[in-house]
């Protein structure tokens, strides 16, 4: 049976409380929080808040730019909310891809090797401290905090696949001219390869649009126009979602069957049918 997390962003106090207990309320396996500073709220902060609202919601950012995040005080956030949680953190880290986040800490922003080399240095650095390694208090509730990685670089994807407990896939390549946009990756040919770089690794897939819709083609069409992608290849892959229940049901069961894949994250912009059904 698929499961669905909701990344979302703080607006308003009453706002972002009410998310999280309706999130947990609908049966959402997690609520996320992306990490971009300076561009979108504190995920550690907002987490927080939403941990004093619930009780099962697993919590963590997705996913944070290691390429600007000190290990020490990475796992000091990601602590300090396993203990507020109740033990319900989890590390979510990536390796970044805005310049303007390099930038804004005095750095330019390293090539893809750069940037895979040091996201696997901060991971590691990251793991040992959460682990008791430099990091004193506080400690995790967890033994363990689960270590999501998300990205599509083979090399850290093969990282991944040894070392991580779940994959975060976005199908999103190369960063185009604005720093923020990205090609989309989601031929199935371009999903069978990451899936079997990942190995037996649990992945998830971000969900760019889910739409409960009497006219499931009509939404594949236009989002295959405005995302440039072969529409054949949106309606076989994981990153978007338009028909009926039963349809979407389908497509879930058929993503399983050829990819293995269960668990799925939304954005709240994507979720408003999730909400409603």
């Amino acid at each position: 049976m698929a499961t669905f997390s909701l990344q979302a962003q703080p607006t308003t106090a009453a706002a972002w409380l009410d998310l999280a207990r309706e999130a947990e309320r609908l049966g959402f396996d997690a609520l996320t929080v992306a990490d971009h500073p300076g561009a979108c709220a504190s995920p550690f902060v907002a987490l927080a808040a939403a941990a004093a609202v619930t009780s099962r919601l697993r919590l963590g950012s997705y996913v944070s730019n290691a390429g600007v995040r000190e290990p020490i005080l990475l796992a000091s956030d990601v602590a300090t909310l396993d203990v507020v949680s109740g033990g319900r953190a989890f590390l979510g880290l990536g390796a970044g891809h805005t310049p303007s986040e390099w930038e804004a800490i005095g750095k330019t922003r390293p090539d893809v090797r750069g940037r895979i080399d040091h996201c696997i240095a901060v991971v590691e650095a990251t793991t040992r401290l959460l682990a008791g390694d430099g990091l004193d208090k506080p400690r995790p509730v967890q033994a363990k905090v689960p270590l999501l990685i998300g990205g599509g670089n083979t090399r850290l994807l093969r990282w991944a696949a040894r070392n991580a407990d779940r994959i975060g896939l976005s199908g999103l390549g190369r960063t185009l001219a604005d720093g923020h946009t990205h090609e989309a990756r989601w031929s199935t040919a371009e999903i069978d390869a990451q899936v079997e770089l990942c190995g037996d690794t649990p992945t998830e897939a971000l969900v760019q649009r889910f739409e409960i819709t009497d006219d499931g083609g009509a939404g594949y069409a236009a989002y295959a126009k405005e995302a440039e992608v072969e529409e054949s290849d949106l309606i076989a892959g994981p990153y978007a979602f338009f028909g009926t229940k039963g349809e979407i049901s389908a497509k879930l069961a058929e993503i399983e069957r050829r990819w293995g894949m269960t668990h799925f994250a939304v954005r709240t912009t994507a979720a408003a049918e999730v909400f409603r059904s």
